[in-house]
């Protein structure tokens, strides 16, 4: 029996991964549970089981009487004697229970309370499995579509595609694989309701992780992402090693790494920045394709007036406002995108090139100015020289 059990509780150690330390307190307490069941009570049994051989024995308590009242508490005189001839009335004796002896209904109860406590088990380390990847990329088959949600197979769990998680236009088959970023798993008492995203800006960035060597070992850092799932998406990257060019790092050789990850998007385009400490410098990459002549902007109060030429400002702007809605969301700041013209009949621009010709302008007319009256006063020094030399000659003449 003990042989048998204990290659049971080997292969429930293999295969639900349930240590066998709990099946024996499992078995335990199902033990106790069938002599309640038998006796009616059950706070005076023991069971005592070893680990290594799985052989176990359950005891009962029981106080020597003359006449007994109470089976599951006492035992007479005589029958006490029979297993120590020295047992006297009020001793405490441990009686051994034979497990055979219980009936049908304890024996079923024993087997549902290992049963549950199996169940249990399983549970709580499939939820201990998956909320330990919480926040992570996997790889997922879908099973069938619920209505507008769908359910993905995640090898030993199912997860959930909600509506508001799924990319619009994008549309799921059974048996197809898909990659999916586990956004919150939940303990149930029927399992771990783990909950699944495909527009989440997380799985932009461990599908980087896993395509970009230098993003996953640190040397290249994913400092913002801001993401509109199925059209497109703004990162921003740093790196810790000025020998590693960041951005060309995610770009990949021929666009190999950024390729990959939009094949997995299926076609949304991705835009790659350079992160930089200065608000400045950061909002005029953010804002790329588009040039931009000046960048004002206040990291107080978070907000940033951006100069482009005229003929950018559709660009600047993007789609429907994609692209200044992307920027503003990546670097933090509240964005005011005007072109040239407007910005210099509002007065929030001036032509630098115009000011800086005037400067020079200016300082030319000074240096003209000041040319001109040192050539006056080295005349008239000259006038005076030449009057005091004649002067200086009439006088020897006259001698």
């Amino acid at each position: 029996m003990s042989r048998d059990l204990r290659e049971a509780l080997d292969v429930l150690e293999k295969e639900k991964n349930i240590s066998k330390d709990t099946l024996l307190e499992a078995i335990e307490q199902s033990l106790i549970q069938a002599c309640k069941n038998h006796f009616g009570k059950a706070d005076n049994v023991h069971v005592m089981i070893d680990p290594e051989t799985c052989d176990f024995s359950v005891y009962a308590d029981r106080t020597v009487v003359e006449h007994v009242e109470d089976p599951a508490l006492e035992i007479s005189l005589v029958d006490a004697q029979k297993t120590n001839t020295n047992a006297e009335i009020g001793d405490i004796m441990k009686v051994e229970i034979q497990s055979k002896e219980f009936g049908r209904i304890a024996t079923q109860n024993a087997k549902n309370v290992i049963l549950q406590k199996i169940r249990e088990e399983e549970r709580k380390v499939l939820y201990d499995q998956y909320y330990g990847i919480e926040k992570e990329v996997v790889t997922g088959i879908v099973q069938r579509v619920m209505g507008k949600n769908v359910s993905i197979n995640l090898g030993k769990a199912d997860a959930v595609l909600t509506e508001n998680e799924q990319v619009k236009g994008e549309t799921f088959q059974p048996t197809e694989r898909v990659k999916v970023y586990i956004l919150e798993v939940k303990d149930t008492p029927k399992g771990p309701r783990i909950l699944v995203s495909r527009t989440h800006p997380g799985l932009v960035k461990r599908l980087f992780e896993s395509e970009v060597a230098e993003v996953r070992d640190g040397t290249v850092e994913i400092k913002s992402i801001a993401r509109e799932a199925g059209s497109r998406t703004k990162i921003a990257v740093w790196s810790n090693d000025p020998d590693v060019d960041a951005v060309g790092a995610c770009v990949g050789m021929n666009g190999a790494r950024v390729g990959a990850v939009v094949n997995e998007l299926h076609g949304e385009k991705i835009d790659i920045i350079n992160w930089d400490e200065n608000p400045a410098i950061l909002i005029e990459n953010a804002l790329s394709p588009a040039k931009v002549i000046a960048v004002m902007a206040d990291p107080d109060e978070k907000t940033a007036l951006v100069v482009v030429p005229d003929y950018q400002l559709s660009l600047a702007i993007g789609k429907e406002g994609q692209n200044a809605r992307l920027a503003a969301r990546l670097t933090g700041f509240k964005i005011d995108i005007k072109s040239e013209t407007q910005a210099r009949e509002s007065g929030d621009f001036y032509d630098y090139d115009e000011e800086h010709e005037e400067a020079e302008n200016a300082s030319e007319e000074v240096t003209e100015e000041t040319v001109s009256e040192e050539t006056e006063d080295s005349a008239e020094t000259f006038e005076e020289t030449e009057t005091e030399a004649e002067e200086t000659a009439d006088g020897d003449a006259e001698e």
